[in-house]
């Protein structure tokens, strides 16, 4: 009976995206401490569910999450959708029967799935990638064409999490990491959001007056969270000249003395060092000193890992 629960309190999210826990309750004849149990659980399996307090409050799950590809055979989904049919057709409950269109459309489109605008095709996740990232970049995407307001939940740097309110205006792609450019309602201002720390997005039925800026008022130089920069030099092995170009970009490297270098003006948080240090021994930074301290330090904690 747990699990009937659990995978009926999924396809109720998926059919409304938002709920609120007494009404799970009442529905499933559980308590509310049972559902939020249940919940707890279903998080731990990579389900981008949320909860949110207050009297705006409720359980949502991302627009931007679909069942995994390959979740049931052709013959399971066949029988899904039939039991599924069989029982709203004694019910005629609306949850059922959107839960009923998504299985079909799923397996319709069960397919690599892709964001596309204009010219561009983009599949911005990575190699394996069964919660697709790209499916997020395509809600953000169809959220500024139409105009339309988005609840979010952003994860900063330090593991705060806060519910946001947003009007998208601008998707932008600096350095391969993509970011959301959107005036939030909590700051009265605009803000860039990397996208890859929006843990949840949901679309609503709110629509906006866009803010027309030229292209030179985007705020391009924005770091990952942080003000802080620092500009460095490596030295670079001919080994790791393609991590140097894609990440620095190859107009930052040049040729010196018939040995490699790139210059580079990068946030100073703390991912630049794991980043250096991603390259292994193909990258050596040559200043600031107190860059490659840090450096050495990290490669050090790691080394004694393994002896």
């Amino acid at each position: 009976m747990k699990y009937q629960i659990m995978m009926g309190i999924l396809f109720t999210l998926l059919s409304r995206r938002k709920v609120f826990a007494g009404e799970l309750a009442g529905k499933f004849g559980v308590s509310v401490r049972t559902i939020y149990r249940y919940i707890d659980e279903m998080t731990c399996c990579n389900i981008p569910i949320d909860v949110s307090r207050g009297p705006q409050g409720g359980i949502y799950i991302s627009d931007a999450f679909k069942l995994p590809k390959g979740l049931m055979s052709k013959e399971e989904y066949a029988r899904a959708t039939d039991a599924i049919f069989a029982v709203n057709e004694q019910l005629h409950d609306p949850v059922l029967e959107s839960a009923l269109e998504k299985l079909r459309a799923q397996f319709k489109a069960e397919q690599r799935e892709t964001f596309v605008t204009g010219n561009l095709l983009i599949d911005g996740g990575t190699w394996g990638d069964e919660r697709k990232f790209s499916d997020k970049l395509a809600v953000l995407d169809r959220a500024i064409t139409e105009i339309r307001a988005l609840e979010i939940e952003y994860v900063d740097r330090g593991g705060e999490r806060s519910h946001r309110k947003v009007f998208p205006h601008l998707l932008i792609l600096k350095q391969n990491v993509w970011y959301l450019y959107a005036y939030c309602t909590a700051r009265k201002a605009f803000r860039t959001f990397k996208a890859g720390r929006i843990r949840t997005v949901i679309e609503t039925e709110e629509t906006f007056a866009p803010v027309a800026f030229q292209r030179e008022e985007i705020p391009l130089r924005f770091w990952t969270d942080s003000e802080r920069t620092v500009d460095a030099l490596f030295e670079i092995s001919p080994s790791a000249l393609p991590f140097a170009e894609e990440w620095l970009g190859v107009e930052n490297v040049f040729e010196r003395n018939g040995k490699h270098f790139a210059e580079a003006t990068l946030p100073d948080d703390e991912s630049l060092v794991g980043k250096i240090l991603s390259a292994g021994g193909g990258f050596c930074v040559v200043s600031p000193a107190s860059l490659a301290e840090r450096v050495k330090k990290e490669a050090d904690r790691i080394a004694t890992l393994y002896r």
